[in-house]
């Protein structure tokens, strides 16, 4: 197995649609892939794929290893890109030595885990039995990892394919949730000589809402509700707002539509503040912009309503809330603000995730949300909980790994727990006795538009897997 197989394959995976909750197309290549090379392929009812291959000649006393991947991959898209997931292969360019997406996310989010353990899958080199494991739904709610019942896998080692610098090797993850908010609304008439505007901010980085959320990038719901928050004490109705998209990216992108008394001056307000955005997020964020134009509307959200739901999105919680006692430089708790979406049913609804090491800390998080979000009238669930993953020194596959890294590239790996979630924690729940490690290639912009491969970490990434898959004892 080299990393030419490995992208070649990749390659292939762009082409075929697999947003969460449509994985139906890479179950078939999937199902096809392991027929056609004569290998052990079986699918659960919830849609995991598990293909096995036997061990060679002479390996057959080696352990077996579990390999796992997920099927789906997130799609995100720039405003106004024509690109239709559920059927445009994924546009790639490659430059300066990335493998880049331009204008949607890549999917080597977990496409590139896919890939490598079907290049493993039709290997000639010698190794023990393997188990290929290929989840559904992570990115939505780890519905795949939910559902696996006791007897689909029998190794008692797995390597998740799941992480996104290489170098690192991940012996831990936080756990997480989604807090989704419903606040319903009637509407009242646009006062009269009111003007409407369409208000819009966007070009801000995202990114992912686990990696990402301790860079200080612009969240485009907290800054829009942080303009509107001013605006209303000049006066100003709200028919609208509506932005950001999956719960674990961070939002890139809100409209608002609002009348005014005088909207020339609205608007230059508008203006002048995303000239502010672009100073306070030069590094961050320097291509985010704010933009007006003139629109149309006879209703609003009933004033007090809209009130209370601009205070609420204002004060709403978004970014790291602790950093752990334990480990240097990795976040514990934190909370995003991922999406805000206006119904023609009179219903508001704002999805914000959390995500923390400790699961008391976790649900905290979700408890100011939900908190501040009642005292505005709203109903509030909790969605999608799933457990952390508890870092073990003592794992006998992380010194595996290590002694390969040593050796194969004369330096020391760097050890880790990741802030992201991760399907181990689910595994370790429902196999205490699951020794797990997890590792990948660099990618970055994960989640959003831009995403990219570091082809030269795929090189390592390879290598360091191969060996470790073929030397295991």
């Amino acid at each position: 197995m080299n990393s030419k197989q490995v992208l070649d394959i990749f390659k292939e995976i762009t082409r075929i649609p697999r947003e969460s909750g449509h994985e139906g197309p890479i179950t078939e290549y999937l199902r096809q892939f392991a027929i056609s090379r004569g290998l052990s392929c079986s699918i659960d009812p919830t849609g995991n794929v598990l293909i096995v291959k036997e061990a060679s000649p002479g390996r057959e006393s080696v352990p077996t290893l579990v390999l796992q991947s997920h099927q789906d991959m997130v799609c995100e898209k720039l405003a106004g890109s024509s690109h239709d997931f559920s059927k445009d292969p994924v546009r790639y360019v490659v430059e300066d030595g990335w493998m880049i997406a331009p204008e949607t996310t890549l999917g080597a989010d977990d496409g590139i885990g896919i890939a490598a353990q079907l290049a493993l899958l039709e290997s000639k080199e010698s190794m023990g039995r393997i188990e290929c494991l290929f989840t559904i739904s992570e990115e939505t709610g780890m519905d795949g990892a939910e559902a696996l019942q006791p007897g689909f896998f029998s190794g008692k080692t797995l390597i998740n394919l799941d992480s996104e610098d290489e170098g690192q090797l991940f012996i831990g993850c936080a756990g997480g949730m989604n807090t989704r908010v419903t606040l319903e609304y009637t509407k009242e008439p646009v006062q009269k000589g009111w003007k409407t505007l369409v208000l819009k901010l966007d070009g801000a980085t995202g990114g992912h809402s686990g990696d990402d959320i301790n860079k200080e990038r612009v969240n485009a719901l907290q800054q829009m509700s942080r303009f509107l928050y001013t605006e209303m004490k000049k006066g100003m109705q709200l028919s609208s707002i509506n932005g950001g998209g999956k719960p674990n990216a961070i939002a890139r992108e809100c409209e608002a539509v609002v009348s005014v008394p005088d909207a020339g001056a609205t608007a230059a307000r508008f203006a002048l503040f995303g000239k502010t955005l672009s100073m306070e997020f030069c590094v961050s964020d320097p291509a985010i912009r704010a933009a007006s134009a003139e629109g149309n509307a006879s209703e609003a959200i009933e004033s007090a309503t809209a009130g209370k739901l601009i205070s609420s999105l204002c004060c709403c919680p978004h970014g790291v809330l602790a950093m752990s006692q334990d480990i240097p430089g990795l976040v514990e708790t934190s909370t995003n603000l991922a999406s805000v979406r206006t119904g023609d049913d009179g219903r508001i609804i704002i999805t914000t995730s959390q995500r923390s090491s400790t699961i008391s800390e976790r649900d905290m998080a979700g408890d100011r949300v939900e908190a501040l979000f009642r005292l505005a009238g709203a109903e509030c669930e909790r969605l999608y909980a799933y457990p952390g993953w508890k870092p073990n020194l003592d794992s006998p596959i992380l010194a595996v790994c290590v002694e390969s890294y040593r050796r194969l590239f004369n330096q020391e790996p760097e050890v880790k727990a990741i802030h992201a979630g991760l399907e181990c924690g689910l595994f370790l729940e429902k196999f205490p006795e699951l020794d797990m490690i997890s590792f990948g290639p660099t990618l970055r912009g994960v989640h959003a538009p831009g995403e990219r491969l570091e082809l030269a970490s795929l090189d390592k990434f390879v290598a360091l897997l191969s060996d470790v898959v073929c030397n295991y004892r």
